[in-house]
């Protein structure tokens, strides 16, 4: 297990946005996640759903990291910090206990998030804005299904075959299939249409496992990616800006694109 990091090694943020660990699925990189938590700070803390992977009667794959992580997450609530569970589908069960606090977290369907800019942001997992096939219950449980036999299937290959590839040919097949159905689902068109709806400034998710950061029809969307077949997070900086961090297990994130880097550009 990762050891903390000492304080003057961590880099502070005014706000962490993380969704889709799915802690409890096969595919879940618990080690790698907490490895970045030991090494960053954030006054406050979004978990942008499907932290747990609860939705299902399989087998769960649980063990001391996951503990380590729901403790961490914890202590840093209980000494302050504010930190926001948004449940997603796979930890639907979540939604129903709704309320300012569950255990140490606030627990919210949808939440909105003032920068530092004064940009208003609505925060949500995002299935709520599914085409109606992809939110039908028996769909989204066989997906679920068939992305553990694959995962288990390119696991057992890479231990038989002594692959040392950090991907398989599976783990790429459920990421290329993940991004045809976002293309076909119009995903961001409905989040963003929803956020222009409330009078906010843009909308940050999860969900599709796809991370994002620019704008879209004038508003800023945003999507924390995710610690499955990719391990990133969303910031935000003191003064204001997005940045979308890529962890690498150094103690520098990558910096993948921010929008007032994109402003810069336009201007």
């Amino acid at each position: 297990m990762p050891e903390t990091a000492p304080q003057t090694m961590r880099k502070s943020y005014r706000t962490l946005f993380v969704s889709d660990l799915h802690l409890g699925s096969r595919g879940s990189r618990a080690a790698r996640f907490l490895d970045f938590l030991n090494r960053t700070d954030a006054e406050t803390i979004y978990l942008v759903g499907d932290i747990l992977d609860i939705w299902h009667p399989g087998r769960v794959h649980w063990g001391e990291t996951h503990d380590a992580i729901i403790e961490e997450l914890s202590t840093r609530a209980r000494a302050g910090v504010r930190v926001v569970y948004l449940p997603g589908n796979h930890d639907a069960a979540l939604r129903l206990h709704e309320g300012p606090m569950f255990g140490a977290f606030e627990l919210r369907e949808t939440d909105v998030h003032k920068a530092a800019d004064g940009m208003r942001y609505l925060i949500l997992h995002g299935d709520q804005c599914d085409a109606r096939i992809f939110r039908w219950h028996v769909m989204t449980r066989i997906g679920s299904r068939a992305d553990a036999a694959l995962r288990a299937a390119d696991q057992w290959l890479k231990l038989h075959l002594h692959r040392t590839s950090e991907r398989g040919l599976f783990e790429l097949a459920i990421m290329g299939v993940n991004a045809l159905m976002l293309v076909g689902n119009k995903f961001e068109e409905r989040l963003s249409a929803l956020a222009r709806e409330r009078g906010h400034d843009g909308v940050i998710c999860g969900h599709y496992h796809k991370a994002a950061l620019h704008h879209r029809d004038g508003l800023v969307y945003a999507n924390c990616g995710d610690w499955v077949d990719n391990q990133t997070a969303l910031v935000e900086t003191a003064d204001g800006s997005l940045k979308m961090l890529a962890w690498s297990g150094e103690t520098q994130s990558a910096e993948l694109w921010t929008p007032a880097a994109e402003r810069s550009r336009r201007a």
